[in-house]
């Protein structure tokens, strides 16, 4: 019996695109179903409601049973592939410190930037944005560093879940105003040159305008 898997997402989450890429370059078979994140969450679509237990984007739902937030979701897929970092315990372990430092560190700050500087600049109070920046540079300067001994993705040389976490916003670098060092722009390249990879508009439908 097929597996039956649904990605709920949004074309503006990068936190939905590091799933919706996980399934397309893991070849996962799935449905999408697009969630408008402009919705209040209690007016939000049956049975994406009931099930999002946060109310937030991305939801995976896997034969029946729900997962949600995208780093935990990104576990879960790799266990079930028994790919992308799930080989074995110890490279998981290695994947997990990656998603963990993502979600405190670059996954934090990086939202927000693209955030502030490309949708809504008056959420932000004065300071707010260039604290978001000097947080951000600390963080891409460590991704840098990782990334300077020539290894070809976060780990080694082989593709995982962190590597599809750890992008996730940096494809809308352009939005968030923020600039690459050369290392992870040829991390990202070589992100792009995976087998089935798509960009977020592709995967998840035209931005926010």
């Amino acid at each position: 019996m097929q597996d039956e898997i649904t990605l709920y997402g949004n074309a503006n989450s990068g936190h939905a695109y590091k799933v919706a890429l996980m399934l397309a370059v893991g070849g996962v078979v799935h449905d999408y179903r697009n969630i408008d994140i402009d919705q209040p969450r209690d007016q939000r679509p049956e049975p994406f409601r009931s099930l999002a237990r946060f109310g937030q984007v991305p939801l995976l739902v896997h034969n029946g049973q729900p997962y949600a937030q995208s780093d935990a979701i990104l576990c879960h897929l790799a266990q079930h592939t028994g790919g992308f970092g799930a080989e074995s315990a110890s490279r998981m372990a290695r994947v997990q410190e990656w998603l963990f430092w993502e979600a405190n560190r670059l996954g934090m700050c990086l939202p927000q930037l693209r955030w502030a500087r490309s949708f809504a600049p008056q959420e932000y109070p004065t300071g707010a944005v260039n604290w978001l920046q000097s947080r951000f540079d600390v963080d891409i300067a460590r991704l840098e560093a990782e990334l300077a001994d020539g290894r070809a993705f976060i780990i080694d040389e082989l593709p995982t879940v962190a590597d599809f976490s750890l992008c996730g916003y940096l494809f809308w670098a352009d939005a968030a105003k923020v600039t690459l060092p050369p290392h992870v722009s040829a991390w990202l390249q070589r992100i792009s040159e995976l087998p089935n990879w798509q960009s977020p508009t592709s995967l998840l439908g035209p931005l926010r305008s």
